[in-house]
């Protein structure tokens, strides 16, 4: 089982859900995908077991044999590659280079092109009690992390788990990347207009991913009608309320998981966990 948390900004709630939904369940991994500021394990406090360097292949060109034929650059779609026959030079720029190797698949001389490790980030692997900890962390001045997102996705998610995925937050690149392969999203959002506005982004992004989905109200006080109205003509189901409270605030910023401070909302987690794995 695969479950994203997701929502349409940063701030509104994912990792307090995730994690304690995590916590709750047996035999769970918690995936922390926001890797340009991961923070669950501020909250999991996971013993940390290994820490690996995540490394994307970029070209290298050899100028002493290169013939400057422009095939490689020309093929570039990410303008990543320049030639400059005039002066017999060619430029490589790692930072638009998107690791498809289609410019050594076209170029005639062989050896001419090779493909060197750009470390972009790292993965940290650790645990806590029966909770696996995956977390990513993007090298600061990286353009992309869809390349560390989808690396940890493939190489690092163990399907016979049950992944809470912490997605990053918006509705860009890297959050569809991290939805690709889930099997439900759950999308956290506040009871106000601008809480809705930015729910309204991951809706239609897990709709048009054909991604079941069921939303959690975070700091809930009272019913907002514009929300629920929009929730039915989506048909999109309430699956958690989570009160309003100074305290949890207090507690949160502090580091305490929502379950330690809200203690019977484990079984609620629980519940919601059964409830999509029935369908």
């Amino acid at each position: 089982m695969y479950i994203s948390v997701l929502s349409g900004k940063g701030g509104t709630g994912k990792t307090l859900i995730s994690t304690s939904f995590a916590l709750s369940l047996e035999n769970s991994t918690y995936i922390d995908l926001d890797v340009e500021a991961p923070n669950g394990a501020f909250f999991i406090k996971p013993d940390i077991k290994d820490e690996i360097v995540f490394n994307v292949p970029v070209p290298e060109i050899d100028e002493s044999i290169c013939t400057f034929c422009k095939k490689c650059s020309d093929a570039c779609t990410y303008s990543a590659i320049s030639i400059i026959p005039t002066v017999k030079k060619a430029l490589v720029f790692p930072d638009l280079c998107h690791s498809c190797g289609v410019c050594s698949h076209v170029c005639p001389v062989e050896g001419a092109i090779t493909e060197v490790d750009k470390e972009i980030g790292k993965i940290r692997i650790g645990e806590r009690e029966h909770v696996r900890f995956i977390e990513g962390r993007i090298k600061i001045g990286e353009p992309s992390a869809v390349p560390l997102i989808s690396g940890i996705v493939e190489e690092y998610v163990d399907f016979f788990r049950v992944n809470i995925v912490d997605s990053p937050p918006g509705s860009s690149c890297p959050v569809v990347e991290s939805i690709k392969k889930c099997d439900y999203a759950i999308l956290v959002t506040e009871p106000t207009p601008f809480g809705l506005s930015d729910l309204k982004l991951v809706v239609e992004m897990t709709k048009d991913m054909g991604k079941p989905a069921g939303v959690v109200i975070n700091k809930y006080r009272s019913d907002f009608y514009e929300l629920y109205e929009y929730l039915r003509k989506c048909d999109i189901p309430v699956v958690m309320k989570i009160p309003y409270s100074m305290e949890i605030q207090k507690m949160y910023s502090r580091g305490v998981p929502l379950i330690d401070i809200l203690p019977n909302i484990k079984d609620d987690f629980k519940a919601l966990y059964e409830r999509i794995k029935n369908g």
